[in-house]
């Protein structure tokens, strides 16, 4: 198993309108078929620790059966599309991948 996890800092200049768009196309990555299970959130409201990080704006969480799915998952269009419709809308990504 592979544990594919991004975090998002949006641009702070974006449209309500663009900020729903931008989570509409996160969304859209469940429909990549090597994807076994995808989940989409926002920063949790626990109490402030020091080791808690809560700046990010979007978190993608992905699992995936192995390498090879997770590089099948990277090549895919709706994986594509979502980069190339929204890089423009992020200030900074952070990506964590695990097995």
């Amino acid at each position: 198993m592979l544990v594919h996890t991004v975090f998002f800092w949006l641009k702070k200049d974006l449209s309500a309108d663009q900020v729903a768009e931008f989570h509409i196309g996160v969304e859209s990555l469940r429909g990549i078929r090597s994807a076994e299970a995808v989940y989409v959130g926002t920063p949790a409201d626990p109490p402030q620790r020091p080791v808690i990080d809560n700046t990010y704006d979007v978190c993608l969480t992905v699992i995936l059966q192995d390498l090879p799915a997770h590089d099948r998952y990277q090549d895919d269009p709706l994986h594509q599309a979502f980069i190339g419709n929204f890089k423009d809308y992020w200030e900074a990504v952070k990506i964590y991948d695990a097995d």
